[in-house]
């Protein structure tokens, strides 16, 4: 097993055992942290600037962006943080949405259920509904060097199993929400912090016991509890002194908007997983579609230079190729998968064909690298990390967005229960609730995204002969499907 594989797979047996969660972080990070207790080192306003120097706020929000937003909307709207002093920093502009654009955006998100429940709960949902959202009922993955396929879907094949939205629509629709909250949550657009400050390990004369933002236009702010939301290169974690385990996939992701050659339902997200990566096709209406491919950066920068014909032409074959079939393989697989139907005819699915793709949109193909990342603490006193500051992974599960809206449900439910029963909101006791309950989630899962990643990035044909005959057997067994979608909609 690869060696950081093999420590993401300790992490998980050992949060899933019911151990102490330090044991799985000292292997993922190779790095004993000496001290858990200190770091070592509404309307939302419409971007005016305040002269807040000094200025005490229970919690602090770090960074906009789907999850900051999302954490500042659920704080504001839970009834037993009612009064306290919330204020969200964003570095960008307020992300405005009056009229939806004609165009798609490349950069998409797939929603679970768990976190469209989260997003209706803080009154966004609807939003994002009124203004565009693709719910699908079916996702198809299979294997380009085998005839290997699963098929995920509801029993109740009317149900959502989930929704394919932009990026820039879940904010605009968040940021509409903030704007009708009470007074005590605030926005601060355009702003930078330079510097965090953080409280000292003991008492001293003229200490304060609070975190202190310091922002580039010079004013400085205190917050009880500073939740970090500053995405994979969080400023936060780094000047927490928080470690990180991450590595690079030598992957760049190409994305872009396709139209396809003729209207469908369109209610099917299809994946090929293919030896230089996965590429996937998800739903954005009728006749368009979202491409995330994922291969090596000399074929990504390849794909980008390619005329409009050229590019299409590649995706098609990328869908529909049987180049890298083995005869070999065929017949082992043809043979398990006649067995298995003998044992459990009523387990495997129909093979779907995936659509054909006419042209892309203008402009709409880009470009970005991929690699995996986690914090080995989300927490240090007064301080959380939510979204890409705690961890960060591969786009083949489409899961990055649901583990950060995962933990913004989870740490509003902390920090609730933490006020209605008047504790610190910075303290530690409330805060390692929030890492050991989301660790226990988002470490198995990407542990398994990481081990997908690798099983599929190769052509070796006892390799694919293997993962062919599991990816049959799981199709044949209902139950195990049904725990997997289970498990990734939360």
């Amino acid at each position: 097993m690869f060696p950081r594989m093999h420590c993401l797979a300790k992490v998980a047996l050992a949060l899933q055992g019911g151990g102490r969660r330090y044991i799985g972080l000292t292997c993922l990070n190779g790095v004993r942290t000496l001290t858990r207790g200190l770091s070592n080192s509404g309307a939302a306003e419409r971007g005016e600037t305040h002269n807040n120097e000094n200025e005490l706020y229970d919690i602090i929000i770090s960074g906009g962006g789907m999850v900051g937003t999302a954490m500042a909307c659920s704080l504001g709207m839970d009834p037993n943080l009612e009064g306290k002093k919330i204020l969200l920093l964003e570095a960008g502009n307020r992300k405005v949405m009056d009229t939806v654009p004609e165009s798609y955006s490349t950069r998409v998100s797939s929603v679970s259920p768990g976190s469209a429940t989260l997003l209706s709960g803080i009154g966004a949902w609807d939003h994002i509904v009124n203004m565009r959202c693709k719910p699908y009922q079916r996702m198809q993955v299979w294997d380009a060097c085998s005839d290997a396929l699963i098929t995920f879907d509801k029993e109740n094949l009317e149900d959502e199993m989930a929704y394919i939205v932009e990026n820039d629509v879940i904010v605009a629709a968040l940021t509409k929400q903030l704007e009708t909250l009470p007074d005590n949550v605030k926005v601060q657009y355009r702003t930078k912090v330079v510097k965090y400050v953080w409280p000292m390990s003991y008492q001293a004369a003229g200490s304060i016991p609070w975190v202190q933002v310091k922002l580039a236009n010079g004013e400085t702010l205190q917050t009880k509890l500073l939740i970090g939301a500053d995405g994979s290169n969080s400023m936060v974690r780094k000047e927490a002194g928080i470690p990180t385990v991450k590595w690079n996939y030598d992957q760049s992701a190409v994305v872009a908007v396709l139209h396809l050659s003729e209207p469908t339902e369109n209610n099917v997200a299809w994946q090929r997983f293919l030896p230089t990566g996965p590429i996937a096709m998800l739903p954005l209406s009728d006749t368009m579609s979202s491409l995330v491919w994922s291969t090596s950066h000399q074929h990504a920068e390849e794909l980008l230079e390619q005329d409009e014909e050229s590019f299409v032409d590649a995706i098609n074959s990328a869908f529909w190729s049987n180049d890298n079939h083995s005869e070999l393989i065929e017949t082992a697989g043809s043979l398990f998968r006649t067995a298995l139907s003998f044992l459990m005819p009523a387990g495997s699915s129909a093979r779907q064909l995936p659509p054909s793709v006419a042209s892309i949109g203008p402009k709409s193909r880009v470009t970005f690298p991929l690699g995996m990342g986690h914090a080995s603490e989300y927490i240090r006193h007064r301080v959380a990390l939510i979204g890409d500051a705690a961890h960060r992974v591969h786009p083949l599960a489409g899961q990055g967005a649901n583990l950060g809206f995962g933990d913004v449900a989870f740490l509003t439910q902390v920090l609730s229960q933490a006020s209605f029963n008047g504790q610190d909101l910075g303290a530690m006791q409330h805060l390692l609730e929030y890492e050991t309950e989301r660790q226990r989630h988002n470490l198995p899962m990407m542990a398994a995204i990481d081990l997908m990643k690798r099983l599929y990035s190769t052509n070796s044909a006892p390799v694919v002969l293997l993962r062919t005959l599991g990816l049959q057997a799981t199709n044949a067994v209902p139950p195990v499907k049904e725990q997997i979608m289970a498990f990734a909609s939360k």
